[in-house]
């Protein structure tokens, strides 16, 4: 079982973020996130003008300052920038990084953001048309050997030379994050190396498995082997002593939210490893570096051994 550490880029600094980061670089963890947005993301909360870093940024200069973790955003917004351009910024970051980037993206939820920064938010319908779009046409700049030509009905390139390749390969995993069963999955299916499900609520072993028999069926389509595609999921985490706090915060944020002591978080995670789940993205855990040593030394070295 494997780790990820997604940092919370909100209401912190760079040098804050800088020593959790030194923390997980030397710990257990196989792992390192940010997330994408451009206010504090808890619509209706008063949060708007608190600072927020960008992940884009924040995900370069960790890859300059770290040698081993995995890293990457999850998951990018696809309506926030040219799929084009992402594919570019990955590659750069990927050759950073030394090979280390996964390319999360997602089809976009927040339409506060979107309003307050002028940026077009779309239905569902025609988002999820996009993402595919996009992830499509990413992939076809991953793994070019001469200038690509593109007529999608919402992106277009032109003879687009795409100078330098990632430094992975075949080419950087392409991590698509979400959970719709009839368009994210079935993208993931299509094209995608990396299954991310956001787990913060509902979530359960059991409807883990329901999802891996979705993308079986939409693999069967496109005559792909399911075993190509790793499993994740992103689930938020809280060390706590008091039982009741515990119960609690588990009756109002999910019932298989991560939230107990370290034996019962080693339990549930053992269930989830149990049903196939090869990697758990921890979320909602403030950038603190004892934070991340306590995680570290209680749960991880439960799996690590």
């Amino acid at each position: 079982m494997q780790f990820g550490a997604q940092l919370v880029n909100y209401s912190i600094t760079w040098e804050e973020l800088l020593s959790t980061i030194k923390v997980v670089e030397a710990g257990r963890w196989h792992s390192l996130y940010y997330s994408d947005h451009f206010l504090t993301p808890v619509p209706g909360a008063g949060l708007e003008d608190r600072p927020a870093l960008e992940g884009w940024s924040l995900i370069t200069a960790t890859a300059a300052v770290t040698k081993r973790l995995r890293l990457g955003i999850l998951v990018t917004g696809n309506t926030y920038r040219n799929p084009a351009l992402l594919a570019k910024m990955a590659a750069t970051v990927d050759q950073i990084s030394n090979g280390r980037l996964n390319l999360g993206i997602g089809a976009g939820w927040y339409k506060g953001e979107h309003e307050a920064f002028g940026w077009e938010f779309p239905g569902v319908r025609e988002r999820c048309d996009r993402l595919e779009e996009a992830v499509e046409l990413i992939k076809i700049l991953f793994t070019a050997e001469g200038p690509v030509d593109y007529n999608g009905h919402y992106y277009k390139l032109n003879k687009a030379h795409f100078s330098p390749a990632c430094t992975q390969k075949p080419h950087v995993p392409i991590m698509v994050g979400g959970n719709g069963e009839k368009r994210t999955l079935r993208t993931l299916a299509k094209f995608g190396d990396i299954c991310n499900l956001d787990f913060n609520y509902p979530a359960s072993p059991e409807l883990f498995k329901h999802k891996m028999d979705v993308i079986e069926h939409h693999c069967e389509e496109f005559g792909r082997d399911p075993a190509e595609i790793k499993k994740t999921i992103h689930i938020p985490l809280r060390l706590e002593s008091d039982e009741k706090k515990a119960a609690q915060l588990r009756k109002t944020r999910g019932e298989w939210g991560m939230y107990g002591t370290a034996s019962f978080i080693i339990d549930r995670i053992q269930q989830y490893k149990d049903v196939g789940v090869e990697e758990i993205m921890f979320g909602g855990v403030p950038s603190k570096p004892g934070l991340f040593e306590s995680i570290n030394e209680e749960i991880l070295s439960a799996f690590n051994k």
